[in-house]
C-alpha cells in the first residue's frame, strides 16, 4: 500500500471528545504532527505521579483533521497507520468508533475502508487518555507524539508491514536470503497475484537482484508469498559499515480463480507496491564465540535509551534521532537498547543509516504491574497483538540485532504463570522471526518473589542479592526458557559464578550502573560468553527524576547514614525536579563528565579535565547507585583564590601532570583501581588562569586539554549544528546558545536569562537547558543558561523560504541566525 504522512494541520483540544458540540464550542490550536500535548504543560508539586513523570500531569486531549477520500478510491483498501499513540487511544471516524490501542509505544493500523464516504471529506478523530496517574516509572508525554500515514492501495495489496526480507547465508561471494511478502485479497473472489521483487543499493535505481513468484490469495484471506534471493558480492551491513539496500516488492492481481485461472485485461490490472530497507547481515550468539555479526566477535559498547526527547518532550522524527544516534557513536557507543518499550520507527531507521545495534525491547510490565495506572491493565488482553505490531515493523532492519521481551520483569520468580508466560513471549517472536536471539533484562530479587521468600531480600531497587544461596539462579532458571541471551540487569558480580553453573548461557549486561563501567569492562572484554554491557543511561531523559543525582555533605551529617539509596527519587527528589541526571548526555546533546569517563575506558585517548568547586573541599560526597561524581569543565571561582580545589583528569595514558599557569603543580599515575580506574585526582589552591592536564605514555605526551578563567558574561553565541532544512514540516535545526566573555571564550558558570524567537518559515519548537532542576516551559521561548549554554530547536514548517532565529539577554550584545528552508 502506499503510505503518505498525514501530520499536517491537525485541530488539538484538551478534554474528550464525544460530540459534534465541542468542535464547535472549542476552536482547538492548529498544530503538526508529530505532537507531545504534555510537554507544554505546567508542572505541579502535587503532580499524582510525582518524580516519576518529572513533576508533569497528564490528562485527556483529542486530535481532529478532516480528510478527502477521493471518488475513485471507493473500490479500494483504506487506513491509517500509527507508529505510536500515547495511550489508551481511540479512532473515530465521522462520530463511528472504529479502532483502539491501549499501548501507548505500539504501532497499529486502523482499516478505514468499511467507514469513509468516499468523495467526500471526513472528520477523524483520535482520543488518548493519559490520566490514570502514575501510569509509568518515566515521563510518557501525551497524544500523536509518533505521528500517522494515510494508507491507500487495491484490494489485493501487501499488508502493512508484510514485507519481511533476512539474511540466511554468507558465503561463496553471495548472500542468500529469503523475502517473505504477505498479501491481502479483501475481495470477494480468490485471485492470483503476481509478486516481483527487486533489490536495490540504497540511493540507486539499479537493481543488483531480483525476483518473481506467482501465489494464490483467497477472498478474505492472507497469503505469504517466500522467495528466496541470491545476490552476488553483496555489501555487508555492521555498525561500522552501515551498508543499506531498498527492498520493493510489487504485487500485481493477475486474475481470479474459481476452477481455474481467468486471466484480467491488461486494462484491469491492478498494481501495489511495498518497500523497506534492509542490510545484509547475520548475527548468532554462544558461549565459545560470542556474539558474531557477520561472522565476527562483537562486544556491545551499549547504553538504554528512553523515548523522550527531552526538550521536545516525546516528538519523535528521524533528523532529531539520527543526532542521537551520531553523538553517541561519536563517543564509542556502538548499540543501544530501547528500554523499555518499542521504540519509534524514526529511531530504528537511525539506527540502520548511521550504524549502531539495537537490543530492541517489548514491555515493561507484564500481568503484574509497576504502577497502577501502567501497561499491566491490558496485558493479558492485548499482549499478543502489540508484540506482533512491534516485531513485524522492525525485523527487516539490520541495526536490530536482538529482541527483549521484557525488563525487570515482576513474574520472573515464577509469580502469576511468569514461567509459562515467559516462553509463550519468546515463542511468539520466534514465529514472527527466527532470524535474531530472543533476551530480556532479568534483575536481583528486590521484588518478584512471594511473602515467604521476599522478607529476607533486600528491598532497594536493583540492590544486590545474596550470591552463595543460588536463590536468583534457581529462582529465575525456568524463566529463562526460550532465551538466547540471558540479560543480567546490575548483577555483574554473577558473571562467572553462573558461567561455572550455565556454562551455555551467553551473559549480556543488560543494564548497569554508570560510574562502574572503569572496572566493569574489563570482564567483558576477559570472556567470550559475556557479550556486552548497557550503562543507564546514554541519553537523559524526562521523569525518574534525580535518579542519577549526588549531593555533598558535612563528614558528620547524619544523612550519609542513609547511603546512596538515600538519594533515591521518591526521598530525596522535590519539585521541581524533572531529569533523571544519570547520563553520559544531558536532555541538549551535551557530553556529560560520565560520557567522556566512558569514552576513556572504551579506548579514547584523549585528555579530560573537570573541577569540583572550592566550596565542597573536605565534603563527603554521597552519590546515588545511578549517579556520577560532580564535577565541571569550569575554573571560574571568585572569591575562593588561595583555597584548595580539587581537579579530576580521565585519561587512558599512564601518568598525567597539572600546571597552572605554566608551572607544573603535580604528576601521578593515573589510577587503575576502584572506585575510577582510568581517573586521577589533584589538590590544589585556586588562583584564576589557566589550568592544563598534559597526558603521558612511556614518558611521551598523548593528548593534553585545560580550563580556564574567563572574563564576565559578555555576549550570546549561536552555533548551529546545520545551515539550512527541508520545508517538508519534519526536519529540525539544533543550535546552541552559549554565553561568551569579550573574547569569545564560553562562560561555563553562567546563569543568564535568554529569550528566543523565530521569525520566518518555521517554528522554535524547543528553548531550554540541560538543568535537571527547573520549572520552566521549554515551549515558551525563555530559559536560563545552565552551565553557561541553552539549546533552540527550530521546526520547519511546509512552506520554503528563509528564517531567523534571535536569542537575546539584558545587558549582553544578542545573536541572530539565518537559515533558508528548502
Amino acid at each position: 500500500m502506499l503510505f503518505t504522512a498525514l501530520d499536517e494541520k491537525w485541530t488539538f483540544r484538551r478534554g474528550y471528545l464525544d460530540s459534534v458540540g465541542m468542535l464547535e464550542s472549542d476552536p482547538g490550536e492548529e498544530v503538526n504532527l508529530p505532537h507531545d500535548g504534555m510537554i507544554g504543560t505546567p508542572v505541579s508539586e502535587n503532580a499524582p505521579a510525582g518524580p516519576d513523570s518529572g513533576y508533569f500531569t497528564g490528562g485527556l486531549s483529542n486530535y481532529t483533521k478532516y480528510v478527502y477520500f477521493p471518488k475513485e478510491w471507493e473500490n479500494d483498501c483504506v487506513g491509517l497507520q500509527f507508529d505510536g499513540a500515547m495511550m489508551n487511544a481511540t479512532v473515530d471516524i465521522n462520530g463511528s468508533r472504529v479502532a483502539q490501542c491501549h499501548y501507548g509505544y505500539a504501532p497499529f493500523y486502523v482499516d478505514l475502508t468499511d467507514y469513509v464516504t468516499f468523495g467526500e471529506e471526513n472528520r477523524i478523530t483520535v482520543n488518548v487518555n493519559t490520566s490514570m496517574q502514575p501510569n509509568s516509572r518515566w515521563y510518557t508525554g501525551s497524544g500523536l507524539y509518533r505521528g500517522v500515514k494515510l494508507a491507500h492501495g487495491p484490494k489485493v495489496h501487501v499488508v502493512p508491514d508484510g514485507l519481511f526480507v533476512y539474511t540466511k547465508e554468507i558465503s561463496d561471494g553471495y548472500a542468500f536470503l529469503e523475502a517473505r511478502v504477505e498479501i491481502g485479497n479483501t475481495g470477494t473472489v480468490n485471485r492470483m497475484a503476481g509478486v516481483c521483487l527487486s533489490l536495490f543499493p540504497e540511493g540507486s535505481e539499479e537493481a543488483v537482484a531480483g525476483t518473481e513468484h506467482v501465489i494464490f490469495v483467497g477472498h478474505g484471506k492472507t497469503q505469504t508469498a517466500v522467495m528466496p534471493v541470491n545476490v552476488k558480492d553483496p555489501m555487508l551491513w555492521d555498525a561500522e559499515n552501515p551498508n543499506l539496500y531498498r527492498v520493493k516488492a510489487v504485487v500485481r492481481d493477475l486474475g481470479e480463480y474459481r476452477t481455474h485461472i481467468a486471466l484480467s485485461e491488461a486494462a484491469d490490472v491492478t498494481e501495489d507496491e511495498a518497500q523497506t530497507l534492509f542490510g545484509i547481515r547475520t548475527v548468532t550468539a554462544d558461549s565459545v564465540r560470542g556474539l558474531r555479526i557477520n561472522g565476527k566477535t562483537v562486544k556491545l559498547k551499549g547504553g538504554c535509551l528512553h523515548h523522550d526527547n527531552g526538550l521536545l518532550g516525546t516528538v519523535t522524527m528521524t533528523p532529531i534521532e539520527e543526532r542521537k544516534i551520531r553523538k553517541l557513536k561519536e563517543v564509542g557507543f556502538n548499540a543501544v537498547r530501547t528500554a523499555h518499550n518499542p521504540p519509534s520507527a524514526a529511531l530504528i531507521e537511525a539506527c540502520d543509516r548511521v550504524g549502531m545495534y539495537v537490543f530492541d525491547e517489548a514491555f515493561d510490565a507484564w500481568f503484574i504491574g509497576k504502577r497502577g495506572g501502567d501497561y499491566h491493565q491490558f496485558f493479558l488482553n492485548d499482549w499478543e497483538k502489540d508484540l506482533t505490531a512491534f516485531v513485524k515493523r522492525d525485523r527487516s532492519h539490520p541495526s536490530v540485532i536482538m529482541w527483549s521481551t521484557g525488563n525487570e520483569i515482576p513474574e520472573r520468580g515464577g509469580l502469576a504463570d511468569g514461567y509459562e508466560r515467559a516462553t509463550q513471549l519468546a515463542t511468539a517472536i520466534r514465529r514472527l522471526d527466527g532470524t535474531r536471539p530472543v533476551s530480556n533484562g532479568i534483575c536481583s530479587f528486590w521484588s518478584g518473589l512471594d511473602d515467604k521468600f521476599a522478607k529476607t531480600q533486600n528491598w532497594q531497587q536493583n540492590a544486590a542479592g545474596d550470591i552463595s544461596s543460588n536463590l536468583w539462579e534457581v529462582g529465575t532458571e525456568p524463566f529463562t526458557n526460550g532465551m538466547d541471551i540471558v540479560g543480567y540487569n546490575y548483577m555483574e558480580d554473577l558473571y562467572e559464578h553462573d558461567h561455572e553453573l550455565f556454562p551455555d548461557r551467553v551473559i549480556l549486561g543488560s543494564e548497569n550502573f554508570p560510574k562502574e563501567i572503569g572496572f566493569r569492562w574489563p570482564l567483558v572484554e576477559k570472556h567470550p560468553y559475556i557479550i556486552g554491557d548497557f550503562t543507564w543511561t546514554a541519553w537523559d531523559y524526562l521523569g525518574e527524576a534525580g535518579i542519577g543525582k549526588s549531593a555533598f555533605f558535612e563528614p558528620d551529617d547524619p544523612y550519609l547514614k542513609k547511603g546512596p539509596w538515600g538519594l533515591m527519587p521518591q526521598e530525596s527528589s522535590h519539585f521541581p525536579w524533572r531529569t533523571a541526571n544519570d547520563a553520559d548526555f544531558d536532555i541538549t546533546g551535551l557530553m556529560r563528565p560520565q560520557g567522556a569517563y566512558r569514552s576513556v575506558v572504551w579506548g579514547n585517548t584523549a585528555t579530560y579535565l573537570y573541577s569540583v568547586h572550592p566550596s565542597d573541599h573536605g565534603k563527603t560526597e554521597l552519590i546515588s547507585p545511578w549517579g556520577f561524581p560532580e564535577m565541571k569543565a569550569n575554573w571560574n571561582y571568585g572569591g575562593y583564590e588561595g583555597k584548595p580545589v580539587e581537579l579530576v583528569v580521565f585519561s587512558a595514558a599512564e601518568e598525567v601532570e597539572i600546571l597552572v599557569n605554566g608551572v607544573p603543580a603535580g604528576r601521578k599515575k593515573v589510577s587503575s583501581e576502584r572506585p575510577l580506574p582510568r581517573s586521577v585526582r589533584f589538590e590544589t589552591a585556586y588562583q584564576p588562569g589557566k589550568v592544563e592536564a598534559v597526558s603521558y605514555t612511556g614518558g611521551k605526551e598523548v593528548s593534553r586539554t585545560f580550563i580556564e578563567t574567563t572574563g564576565p558574561a559578555a555576549a550570546i553565541r549561536i552555533t548551529a549544528e546545520k545551515d539550512c532544512m527541508c520545508a517538508d514540516g519534519h526536519d529540525v535545526i539544533f543550535a546552541a546558545a552559549e554565553v561568551v566573555d569579550s573574547e569569545g571564550r564560553p562562560v561555563p558558570d553562567a546563569g543568564v536569562c535568554l529569550k528566543a524567537t523565530v521569525e520566518g518559515c518555521g517554528k522554535l519548537a524547543a528553548f531550554g537547558s540541560g538543568n535537571p532542576v527547573t520549572q520552566e516551559d521549554y515551549t515558551d521561548g525563555e530559559t536560563t543558561t545552565f552551565n553557561g549554554r541553552a539549546l533552540a530547536v527550530i521546526r520547519s514548517g511546509y512552506e520554503g523560504g528563509s528564517l531567523t532565529l534571535k536569542v537575546e539577554a539584558e545587558g549582553l550584545t544578542g545573536a541572530r541566525a539565518n537559515f533558508p528552508a528548502k
